[in-house]
């Protein structure tokens, strides 16, 4: 089941009304029946599989908490993080490393002859995983206390809303919610609906219209590509997952806000950062936290007092971060894009965004982020680009495609023949124009209207209603979410 789907409206509108009707010990259970049949809608058989993930790490996490031996405690995270981590290779990365190793053995004259498996891929296996595995972590951290209701701690895994493609929840920002009598509050309903609607409006009316653009435009010949046709399809396909994960991340975030419950935000005006780190702020927010936590900080050495993904408490080593930055950064990253898909276009592209963050990092005292509005320009106007570039490889169909779109920006004898289709320009342009302002247009209207409860709400319903009405009309044959495949 998905969101941009009638039948998703019809099933949250039968579960909220059980919701506020049941009880507590009946709500989670209710959770947990929706949560199932709502994964159940993709293949029922891999519902199991959450389940058998879910058991490993409600027990492993108790037994932790309640070992004393540090050594037992260590093999027992181990182990947690074995059946989980294998579970993930095996169905996401088995094609990879079994080409990859047959590959290799050829080469030195060897046929290894690894079979090649028809492996289906489960919907949010690396999203669900880097939750539960989060949760284990805390544990052994003594950050967090296990849960010991088996219901409680289940739902927090699989809770439908962030189940397929996040947020990827943590422990303490989640349970005690999923745990506590409901307090229905009409500021949450209507907020909530605000949110899947818009999310609705971004899906049906932005992405799933950007889409076919996107495609037509990367089919096209390289050898026709100039250097603003590369800059357009990357700011296309850059525009499109944008706009298509986010409508995922809102109406998740509004599905549970009408359930009384608070996800952390997803997504920030990315498009609007000075720099790459600041980018990985407000990108996909959920995931770069996790990443921060539980990989690049234990990589480098760096103690953090990891509670939520807002926030830490950090304790820094400097000699260390000296000699392991460079290599725990592009090692990150280069697991940040295999985390992405099993193909070394992700990889590529994992590996982009590291080095362009180490060339900010190297350069921003002597030019890009002094407290000065020009440089702030230039940052913003160079991070945007590479930003936007970097996306080629992740849409790609190989990595040397990628390679080869990239060579056309090198044609300066072409640079500026176009080869897409006319309105393809304007789109993009007036895209990117609107994207830009329209921070600055909330930032205005919140300003201007905060005391005028009136007439602000008379305008967002208006806008509400402009916005249905446009997912009425272009609603059509359901387009599943770029980020289910990751």
């Amino acid at each position: 089941m998905i969101f941009n789907s009638l039948t998703y409206l019809i099933f949250l509108t039968i579960v909220l009304y059980g919701y506020w009707k049941l009880n507590r010990k009946n709500r989670l259970y209710l959770i947990f029946i929706s949560s199932l049949l709502f994964y159940s809608f993709w293949r029922i058989e891999f519902t199991f599989l959450i389940l058998f993930s879910v058991l490993v790490d409600y027990y492993a996490s108790i037994w932790i908490y309640s070992e004393t031996s540090k050594l037992k405690r260590k093999f027992l995270l181990f182990f947690s993080l074995s059946i989980n981590f294998t579970l993930l290779a095996f169905f996401k990365y088995y094609y990879f490393i079994s080409d990859n190793v047959n590959y290799l053995f050829k080469i030195f004259g060897f046929d290894l002859g690894l079979p090649v498996l028809n492996i289906i891929l489960p919907i949010g296996i690396s999203f669900y995983t880097f939750q539960s595995v989060s949760y284990t972590i805390d544990v052994f951290r003594k950050n967090i206390k296990p849960e010991k209701e088996f219901i409680l701690f289940c739902n927090y895994v699989i809770f439908f809303p962030q189940l397929v493609a996040g947020p990827i929840l943590r422990a303490k920002e989640i349970i005690w919610q999923l745990s506590k009598k409901p307090v229905f509050k009409i500021e949450n309903l209507y907020h909530g609906l605000k949110r899947v609607v818009f999310g609705l409006f971004l899906k049906v009316v932005i992405a799933d219209n950007l889409a076919p653009i996107v495609d037509q435009s990367f089919l096209t010949e390289t050898k026709y590509l100039s250097g603003i046709d590369v800059f357009t399809i990357s700011y296309l396909f850059g525009f499109q997952i944008y706009f298509d994960f986010s409508a995922y991340s809102h109406i998740a975030i509004g599905t549970a806000l009408l359930m009384g419950i608070k996800f952390p935000e997803n997504f920030n005006f990315p498009y609007h950062s000075l720099s790459p780190k600041e980018f990985w702020t407000r990108w996909h927010i959920t995931l770069s936290s996790w990443v921060r936590d539980y990989l690049y900080f234990p990589l480098t050495g760096i103690k953090s007092d990891n509670i939520s993904t807002k926030g830490f408490k950090v304790i820094v080593d400097k000699k260390d971060l000296a000699y392991k930055y460079i290599f725990v950064l592009l090692l990150t990253w280069s697991l940040m894009g295999f985390w992405h898909g099993a193909d070394w276009k992700f990889i590529i592209w994992g590996l982009i965004h590291a080095v362009i963050i180490i060339f900010y990092r190297f350069f921003n005292k002597i030019l890009f982020l002094k407290n000065n509005k020009f440089f702030k320009f230039i940052s913003w106007a160079i991070t945007l680009q590479l930003i936007m570039l970097s996306w080629i490889p992740f849409r790609a169909k190989h990595y040397s495609d990628a390679f080869n779109i990239w060579n056309r920006l090198f044609d300066f004898n072409n640079w500026f023949q176009l080869s897409l289709k006319e309105n393809t320009y304007i789109i993009i342009f007036l895209i990117t124009l609107i994207y830009l302002i329209v921070p600055f247009f909330v930032k205005f209207y919140n300003k201007i209207l905060l005391k005028r409860y009136f007439i602000r709400f008379n305008f967002e319903v208006l806008f509400l209603f402009f916005i249905i009405t446009m997912i009425i009309i272009f609603f059509k044959v359901i387009d599943q979410f770029i980020y289910f495949q990751f």
